[in-house]
């Protein structure tokens, strides 16, 4: 997905919901959106933590101003960080 960052690591974007960040971050970084989202759910393989917990909510969840979200795909039974952002 840092291709489709030029490279960035950690963005800020707005959003009350890790939708609402994901929306902004695809306007910002065009076909972000296809890359987390798949049938209106968060990829198969793909979780996202939210102030380093594990959200169960995924797309529905609560993105306080200061929150800081990682998404975070399953590689042989392990947990690689992709990308890190910011809420705005």
């Amino acid at each position: 997905m840092r291709e489709l960052t030029g490279g960035q690591t950690k963005v800020e974007v707005p959003g009350d919901t890790v939708r609402e960040v994901v929306d902004a971050l695809d306007v910002r970084f065009p076909g972000l959106h296809d890359r987390l989202i798949e049938d209106d759910r968060l990829r198969s393989g793909l979780a996202v933590f939210i102030d380093g917990a594990n959200s169960r909510r995924r797309l529905r969840a609560k993105v306080e101003p200061e929150s800081e979200l990682y998404f975070i795909e399953s590689l042989g039974g392990g947990l690689t960080p992709t990308l890190e952002f910011k809420k705005a």
